[in-house]
């Protein structure tokens, strides 16, 4: 196909916008450049599976926006910590373990720093392979009453143990992945301490009349663990910062990726307990700009999840009415047909939206089974509720891949989507990984791609309104950044008075400026 020329683009720019002729001229070449960047994925794609990854590497990605911390470090980075933290490596459960007097390890244990320091030695180099593998999805293979979901979920206690004050190095990993493959914003889940909240609620227990309980919570001292988790918060970044060395001029370009946090709630406890942390979550999250909303989190089908989940929505009801302002998102759907009764497919995407108010949905894998589906996929889409999309997450938890996976109905419906990775460390994936098997599983094009990734930084939980002058339509930006270059070196004044008022409208001019970037080479 011939492309037509720049001065041709330029003429229909001119007379279909009231601009001036450099804008225009401005508006085909990067309109050319597109096209060629079209031309160059399409080639990669024809190239392998290689080349494509190569291309999209560096492909602008805008946020990963559901990412566990914990799940997202790789398990060599566990094992190192565990060395420098004195732990112990149980050998036959391949976990850790805390020395069972001073610093002495039991029988089947070998000190995590000893394993470290004797690599040359087959047998601890034997041990480290076997506990990366216990660690993560690498090498697993299913078998006789040991699933993929029960391998994913079983890793998170295995490596846990090691010290807190890891948090900045963990944050650090994570944002110098998403560095290196052009991502700029990430929202990280992670759960700060509730031992008192756990305790409170024991001592409490259940009551249905959520405001009384809620003030029997208070009234004990709930919100003492909000400062706790502030400054925990504060500290993992200040840290993160030190080792990037950000606001110097030897700052890391992993520096450029803005992190924030996601309050984790854990669903599968005691109805009194799960209350108790989501208050204390949404006390936190509106004093703490760190924070910028909640999810619930663990297996959508164990018991205390499964038999509680409308209990549970419904308390994030009672509490979105007190804290209006707190953005919700929730894994929702996250079950496959057999994994659960029928009955318990029917209603939870759809409850998350209507009854707990939630914003984005998380995996949202078994939409289809829900009653009324297409009557709440042309809901969700009405709302601008965005699901967000972790393939190989569903893969490996769920067996749902490639045609029995929803992700194109939602898009058939108009339902907002984005890509993000879940837990790519237990996962051994990156985000390049999911935008890779996007397009070579569902045939996505590269514009397909591009408007996941803008898709992502209108849906994320950053103050201020978008850049875009209608939600999800991003054919054009809002008034005070029109007539020019969008994500131009040199805004207007107005547009840059807007975009320092408006943090996510910043965020999504930085995106449209690596864009510019990353299709002007081609």
């Amino acid at each position: 196909m011939r492309l037509p020329s720049v001065l041709s683009l330029a003429a229909l720019a001119a007379s279909l916008l009231p601009c001036s002729v450099a804008h225009a001229e401005s508006a085909a070449r990067a309109d050319l450049h597109t096209l060629r960047t079209e031309r160059a994925f399409d080639a990669a794609r024809k190239q392998g599976e290689p080349a494509l990854h190569a291309f999209l590497s560096q492909m602008p990605k805008g946020a990963d926006l559901h990412v566990h911390l914990s799940g997202a470090v790789y398990a060599e980075s566990w094992i190192r910590a565990a060395g420098e933290d004195g732990l112990c490596i149980d050998t036959i459960a391949l976990r850790f373990a805390k020395p069972s007097s001073g610093a002495t390890c039991a029988a089947d244990q070998v000190a995590a720093a000893k394993m470290l320091a004797t690599m040359q030695q087959p047998a601890s180099q034997a041990l480290y392979d076997k506990l990366i593998d216990a660690f993560s999805m690498r090498s697993f293979v299913a078998s006789s009453g040991w699933s993929g979901h029960d391998q994913f979920f079983a890793t998170f206690s295995r490596f846990s143990g090691t010290n807190k004050s890891h948090a900045g190095e963990w944050i650090d990993e994570v944002a110098r992945r998403a560095a290196a493959q052009n991502e700029q914003y990430l929202e990280l889940m992670d759960t700060p301490g509730f031992a008192h909240a756990a305790t409170l609620a024991a001592k409490i227990g259940w009551d249905a009349n959520l405001p009384a309980l809620r003030q029997r919570l208070i009234d004990g001292g709930l919100f003492d663990e909000v400062e706790p988790a502030r400054v925990a918060a504060q500290t993992a970044l200040k840290s993160r910062e030190q080792m990037e060395h950000c606001h110097t001029d030897r700052a890391a370009s992993a520096c450029a990726v803005t992190v924030r946090f996601l309050y984790q709630i854990l669903r599968n406890n005691p109805p009194e307990q799960v209350f108790a942390q989501t208050l204390l979550g949404f006390e936190t999250i509106a004093h703490d700009a760190d924070f910028v909303g909640i999810n619930f989190v663990q297996p959508e089908d164990a018991y205390l999840s499964m038999r509680d989940y409308t209990r549970q929505m419904q308390m994030l009801d009672y509490l979105h009415r007190l804290y209006p302002h707190v953005h919700i998102s929730l894994h929702a759907g996250e079950l496959a047909s057999g994994l659960v009764p029928p009955e318990g497919l029917r209603f939870h995407i759809r409850q998350a939206v209507e009854i707990a108010h939630a914003e984005r949905i998380g995996h949202g894998v078994d939409v289809m089974d829900e009653d009324h589906a297409q009557e709440l996929l042309k809901e969700i889409a009405t709302r601008h509720v965005m699901v967000e999309i972790n393939l190989t997450s569903n893969d490996v938890i769920l067996g749902v891949k490639g045609a029995d996976h929803p992700l194109p109905q939602y898009r058939r419906a108009g339902v907002p989507a984005a890509l993000s990775t879940d837990d790519e460390g237990v996962s051994r994936i990156d985000l390049t990984h999911e935008y890779v098997r996007a397009a070579e599983e569902f045939s996505l094009s590269y514009a397909d791609l591009k408007q996941m990734a803008r898709t992502s930084l209108e849906h994320a939980f950053l103050p201020g309104a978008s850049l875009w002058e209608r939600e999800d339509s991003f054919n054009a930006s809002v008034a005070a950044c029109g007539h020019q270059p969008l994500g131009g070196d040199k805004p207007s004044a107005a547009c840059q008075k807007y975009l320092d008022e408006n943090p996510k409208a910043a965020q999504q001019w930085e995106l449209e400026h690596r864009f510019r970037s990353f299709e002007a080479q081609w």
